[in-house]
């Protein structure tokens, strides 16, 4: 019998919907709080489960439990790669490159001279992202050196141990909007525009969505991008230029999805938790 596990801590709209699709598919599956457990490392109760929905807010929670379920023999989705690619954007930007694909100009360096170095080299503005975070936080747009200057010497200072890459990446001039999408297996299951006053577009950060046809070539490009990172179900953020070149700029492995939900009427659910079982039953 098929059994399904989802991982996860905070249970949002998201979790609830899937959850709802599982109950309506009478899909046996057990909910499982990633912050009330402690995991077993020779734990064998896992093999229960036909594959586990890692829907965990935490990267890091999600990136050991989907190594811990590979280890046990349980399908994961999305897989321990997909999460430890997608969950850095540096090596979200190597995969991207490795497989051709277009994405905007980036540097990644370990201090503040080289990575001066390369703001210089990009030039003015410049984006400086940290390699593992979410939701537009943290994000900063420097306009000059002094700016630059003054960001990087900030996050030295809160980075003590000197561990953590600056990721350096151009500033793509875009029309006040982006594009989200998300593949769910081979199928690109819906596309939007966010949309926001500011340069940062996500929906956490106040950026609305509109409904926009999936093109041939956002579909192409979307797909090319979650193979990239080895498939699954994620998101991909478009960057549309001026003159209407698309970039890929991150690849999300838990996405949201309530705020396309209010562009596009895809069971986006649904989708997930038909993939999720088609990879159980594999």
């Amino acid at each position: 019998m098929t059994k399904i596990g989802v991982l996860c801590s905070r249970v949002r709209v998201e979790e609830k919907l899937i959850l709802n699709a599982l109950r309506e598919r009478r899909v046996p599956f057990d909910k499982i709080d990633v912050r009330r457990i402690a995991f077993d490392l020779k734990d064998t109760d896992w093999c229960q489960y036909s594959a586990v929905l890692i829907r965990c807010l935490s990267h890091t929670n999600a990136l050991y439990a989907s190594r811990m379920l590979e280890m046990m023999g349980v399908k994961a989705v999305n897989s321990h790669r997909v999460i430890s690619l997608c969950g850095d954007k540096i090596l979200t930007t190597m995969a991207l490159n490795e497989h051709g694909l277009p994405n905007p100009r980036a540097y990644f360096a370990m201090s503040h001279d080289p990575a001066m170095a390369a703001i210089d080299e990009l030039g003015y503005p410049a984006v400086l992202k940290p390699p593992v975070g979410s939701w537009g936080r943290l994000i900063a747009k420097v306009n000059d050196r002094e700016a630059a200057e003054a960001v990087i010497e900030h996050k030295e200072i809160l980075d003590s141990n000197r561990q953590t890459p600056l990721y350096i990446q151009e500033y793509i001039d875009k029309p006040g909007r982006d594009i989200r999408s998300m593949v769910v297996g081979d199928e690109t299951v819906y596309a939007v525009y966010r949309v926001a006053e500011h340069w940062i577009t996500n929906t956490a950060r106040g950026g609305t969505t509109t409904n926009l046809p999936v093109t041939d070539e956002i579909d192409q490009l979307s797909r090319a991008a979650a193979r990239a990172v080895g498939g699954g179900i994620v998101a991909v953020d478009l960057l549309e230029t001026m003159d209407g070149t698309l970039l890929v700029n991150e690849v999300n492995n838990t996405p949201e999805f309530h705020g396309a939900m209010k562009a596009t009427d895809v069971d986006i659910a649904a989708k997930m938790v038909d993939y999720v079982l088609q990879v159980a039953q594999e």
